[in-house]
């Protein structure tokens, strides 16, 4: 995985400090991931947003409670299968992704059954895409 070919698209601005900690951490060990934020609004105009920020040569990824739950293994090897293309994760607003968004996605994928703040859920996502880049690395950070 090349965290250069990745952005996260994100709904929303980052309020808490520690959320911004801890995605400071992450992007230090993930040089090249981009981060992109998006205002919030009603679904329909952040997914025109989205396809917006959206570059022609990415792939779109809608993180949405209904999508795939893999585990961190599952993740590393689907982004490892991937190769070499740009990929745009996208975390929605409070309302989640509008369905045209979703039905756009080359896949859906769902960080747990549970809901989660987009701040959150923003954290959670860098923190699996390091954990997906060590998996594949065969470095110390994941424990299975």
């Amino acid at each position: 995985m090349n965290p250069a070919r990745i952005r996260l698209l994100a709904v929303g601005k980052l309020r808490k400090r520690w959320v911004s900690d801890g995605l400071a951490l992450y992007l230090k060990r993930l040089p090249g991931l981009q981060i992109v934020e998006l205002k919030d609004s009603t679904p329909a105009r952040e997914a025109e947003a989205v396809l917006l920020a959206l570059r022609p040569d990415e792939q779109l990824i809608g993180l949405s409670e209904e999508g795939d739950q893999l585990g961190s293994v599952q993740l590393a090897q689907r982004l490892e299968g991937l190769g070499s293309e740009r990929l745009a994760f996208v975390i929605g607003g409070a309302d989640g992704l509008d369905p045209a968004l979703k039905a756009r996605a080359r896949w859906l994928l769902s960080l747990s059954p549970m809901t989660f703040p987009h701040e959150l859920a923003r954290l959670l996502l860098v923190e699996q895409l390091y954990r997906a880049q060590t998996i594949q690395q065969g470095g110390p950070y994941h424990k299975a």
